[in-house]
């Protein structure tokens, strides 16, 4: 697509003049040709599931996307048999690298987390199996490198993080090469070999791969290839990589293919690139890039990768669902055009419950696959215990900004969520949404006082009628945000006098490829005790 006629699009979607995003547009019709199937559904109205979040499974053979709401960026995902597992980059939040299981591709249910100790921030990592045992190779920012840990078993237990020493690239995708070598395939077209016990390389990375460059006039963030994942079919290795950048322009991130008939090399570039990219801001979704193939229950394909949500970019990357079909000159396409509308469903899958409940009673202390600290110390989880349906929670720091708060990824355009918090004597304690610790807002209060949390900073300290105990409300109703406090319970509420608009909290106003999260933390002094906390999206 030229440029020009690029940049009028998103300047027509009030991209290009205030750098944030419009609210969500209704999807274009889709092209025929495309694979999708034809509804009388909205584009917006999903199946519900627990605490009435959406979920991708319409419950007639067909699923609308995303198959992993809110923040599930860069998916990683593993064929095992009958089963599939799936994970996610996480970034700063811990306990981290959540395992996801599933036995038709659409419906997903959390194991747990793989990875409890801080090596950093966590980008694009890899799930793999190889000789019975489970590896995944793991990226991180501040220290810049890459760590594998393995299992015996999905479920773990997980062994300690070894430092591979690879400071200069993200993203690896491991392959096994046609004479058993094993390698990751690494950032920028590079790869280099593995130990045959996989923990550890020899050598250092080569160059082996020339991706497939655009043209020069297209709305792109950068040409940043990254993502490489390999998978073997036939008599051919292919490649899948993206490239244009991850955020940026919606038009920017793509999924681009090669193929070799060695693992090395040479490798061809597919005549068909891009295979997927957003080219208008009116699409439902952008960015979509960082894919992997995979092979459905009945023998069928498909690809998984990312987007942005239009108007939502503060839901971070959500996951994608992509029907992939085998042309007979030996590459491939994505069916799916731009998934805003319902697709059929993966063959032969079995299906199963769909994500999990936010809400929780804290009968139990759920870190890891619900609960996450955001970029915690070595001792952050000595913080948190649950006793008699409480979560009891530690002070550390004076304000989100340095109290590592706990979080939730929810994938809803519309939520509410309230808690009954109590504190002690000198402490400060509340519930926010949080993208970083330099960006978040919420409502705090200590005995005497609220503190009121906007853009990242405290601002008014107006009275607190309630002392050290009341239950406080969130809603986020498609960025819109309101307070509201109630000292009886919640039998009666009084709106909090000030409401703030969040579209900007996300990737391309802060940088750091996260999404706003609701949240609770404890700061000041004492233990902070948190009861009852409920979660309901609200619907379309």
């Amino acid at each position: 697509m030229p440029a020009r006629r690029d940049m009028l699009k998103l300047a027509g979607a009030g991209l290009l003049t205030t750098g944030f995003a419009p609210a969500a547009a209704r999807a274009e019709a889709v092209p025929a040709g495309s694979g999708c199937m034809p509804s009388s559904l909205s584009p917006l109205q999903w199946a519900r599931g627990l605490d009435g979040q959406r979920k991708a499974d319409l419950g007639d053979g067909r699923f609308l996307n995303p198959i992993m709401a809110g923040d599930h960026p860069d998916p990683s995902i593993l064929k095992d048999g009958d089963d599939y597992y799936m994970t996610f980059s996480t970034f700063d939040s811990y306990p981290g690298l959540v395992i996801w299981h599933s036995r038709d591709l659409v419906n997903w249910r959390p194991v747990g987390p793989a990875l409890t100790r801080n090596i950093g921030a966590v980008w694009a990592p890899e799930l793999c199996k190889h000789d019975g045992r489970y590896y995944l190779y793991i990226p991180t920012k501040g220290p810049n490198t890459s760590w594998v840990i393995w299992a015996d078993r999905i479920e773990g237990p997980w062994s300690d993080p070894v430092d591979l020493h690879l400071p200069n690239h993200i993203d690896p995708g491991h392959a096994v090469g046609e004479d058993g070598s094993r390698w990751l395939f690494l950032s920028g077209g590079d790869r280099v070999r593995l130990s045959d016990d996989g923990l550890s390389r020899i050598g250092e990375p080569e160059h082996v791969y020339d991706p497939w460059r655009y043209p020069s006039d297209w709305v792109v963030e950068g040409f940043a290839p990254e993502g490489p994942k390999i998978t073997r079919h036939g008599d051919y290795f292919y490649m899948i990589t993206a490239v244009g950048g991850t955020a940026g322009p919606p038009t920017g991130h793509m999924v681009i293919a090669a193929r070799s008939k060695s693992i090395h090399g040479p490798w061809e570039n597919c005549p068909h690139n891009p295979l997927v990219r957003t080219t208008s801001a009116n699409e439902k979704w952008w960015s979509r890039g960082h894919a992997t193939l995979v092979e459905g229950p009945a023998g069928d394909w498909w690809s998984v990768y990312h987007g942005y949500e239009n108007g939502y970019w503060t839901l971070g990357r959500q996951a994608l669902l992509d029907p992939v079909e085998w042309t007979a000159d030996g590459w491939f396409r994505m069916k799916g055009g731009d998934l805003s509308q319902p697709l059929a469903k993966p063959a032969g899958g079995v299906p199963g419950p769909h994500g999990m409940a936010l809400s929780d009673d804290f009968s139990a202390l759920a870190l890891g696959a619900k609960w996450n600290f955001f970029r915690p110390a070595p001792d952050e989880a000595a913080r948190a215990r649950v006793e008699e349906g409480a979560l009891i929670l530690k002070a550390r720091g004076k304000a989100p900004v340095d109290s590592s708060p706990l979080l939730l990824i929810a994938g809803d355009q519309a939520y509410r969520f309230e808690c009954d918090i109590e504190i002690a004597p000198g402490g400060t304690a509340g519930l926010i949404l949080f993208y970083d610790d330099r960006l978040y807002c919420g409502l705090g209060f200590d005995g005497a006082r609220f503190v009121t949390h906007q853009y990242g900073i405290e601002r008014a300290r107006p009275a607190n009628p309630h002392g050290r105990h009341m239950r406080m409300r969130v809603t986020n109703d498609r960025h819109i945000v309101t307070f509201d406090t109630s000292g009886d319970g919640g039998k009666s509420w009084t709106r909090f006098d000030r409401g703030m608009e969040v579209s900007g909290y996300h990737h391309n106003v802060r940088g750091g490829f996260l999404m706003l999260r609701p949240g609770l933390y404890s700061a000041g002094e004492g233990e902070a005790r948190f009861r009852n906390f409920t979660f309901r999206a609200l619907g379309a």
